[in-house]
């Protein structure tokens, strides 16, 4: 995995046969879920944010990457899955926002805790907090990669194999081998096969699932420079992986990690649902108790400033002293025009 080359690079024969995880002590089974689920938050993550399928699968491939270098115990997974995440977009030339990523991660991983789906505030200690995991989860995995995060993915590959064995027009083949290419996404085949491999793969299986024949005169997959039992091998990690039920609590930090080792991770997440729906619930309590308090003082002006237009409130002494003064005006002119009016009617002859 260290010379830098427009192939992707490949994990070794030692590094597959046991990752550094698995020489911490960490279980094969354990390992598989882990790096699953780190693989869902991503899919799941960019299709939120409405990320091409190219940026989420680069995210997973440079997570699986990673941690056949470096260890789980010593790179939990929310970092990773933000720094990788962060990263794709980078690389793909589809920037986001740190915020954008961290708040939407972060609703993924309340929404599958059944935790209230409030998003985190940009000012408070638990957003610095996920926004240093995702600086240092970047460097982390830029540092061990060896700034190599060259993807090539078979995507391309994959349709113009199916054009090629005329196999899209068939109702079923074409979508459900695209299905599998993002599945395989969640194991380590992408680390283990180049594209063409796993374009194969996707193809065998999905055409033996609908009983459709492949041309073996020659092979088919010799003329797309695949090996048999390579083929074969992807195949056997797609029924693999769905097979395999990934839970949805699964520790994403090194005390969560510790916890799940104890055997406690389940109780500490429903002691932390509880709490939160506890908050959440006193503040809208006391949002709903702020807000008719509000109400009643506004009815209350309201009331005030009708009693005082209607009139009933005494006038000032200048107030009746101008009203007096101007009906005394009016009378006096009132008595001069019927005055003129008087002498104006007589005419002496």
């Amino acid at each position: 995995m260290g010379r830098l080359s427009l192939r992707n690079p490949l994990a070794t024969p030692e590094q597959i046969a046991e990752s550094p995880s698995q020489r911490q002590g960490m279980s094969a089974d354990v390992e598989a879920s882990m790096r699953s689920y780190a693989c869902h938050l991503i899919q799941a993550s960019g299709t939120i944010l409405c990320l091409p399928q190219l940026v989420m699968a680069t995210a997973q491939v440079l997570l699986q990457r990673f941690y056949y270098l470096a260890s789980i115990q010593d790179f939990p997974l929310r970092g990773i899955v933000l720094g990788t995440l962060f990263l794709a977009c980078k690389t793909e030339e589809n920037p986001q926002t740190i915020r954008n990523i961290i708040n939407v991660v972060d609703i993924v991983v309340k929404r599958d805790r059944r935790y209230p789906e409030v998003v985190t505030d940009g000012y408070d200690s638990e957003y610095y907090e996920l926004k240093n995991e995702m600086v240092i989860g970047e460097m982390q995995v830029l540092r061990w990669l060896a700034f190599n995060v060259q993807v090539e993915l078979p995507y391309g590959l994959l349709a113009n194999y199916l054009r090629s064995l005329e196999l899209t027009d068939q109702e079923r083949v074409p979508q459900l081998a695209w299905n599998y290419v993002n599945d395989l996404l969640r194991t380590p085949v992408y680390v283990c096969f180049q594209p063409e491999t796993i374009a194969c793969g996707a193809i065998f299986l999905a055409a033996r699932e609908c009983s459709v024949g492949l041309p073996t005169s020659p092979p088919w997959w010799a003329v797309f420079d695949a090996n048999a039992e390579d083929v074969v091998q992807v195949a056997k990690a797609i029924r693999a992986l769905q097979a395999r039920k990934v839970p949805h609590i699964m520790p994403l930090s090194a005390c969560e990690l510790r916890m799940y080792g104890e055997g406690a991770l389940d109780e500490h997440v429903a002691q932390m649902r509880k709490e939160m729906r506890d908050k959440l619930d006193a503040e809208l309590a006391f949002a709903s108790q702020e807000k008719n308090v509000d109400e009643g003082d506004g009815g209350g002006k309201r009331s005030q400033t009708e009693h005082v237009d209607d009139g009933t409130r005494p006038k000032s002494r200048r107030g009746v002293r101008d009203s007096t003064s101007r009906d005394h005006n009016r009378r006096r002119h009132t008595s001069s025009r019927s005055r003129d009016t008087r002498h104006s009617s007589y005419r002496p002859h």
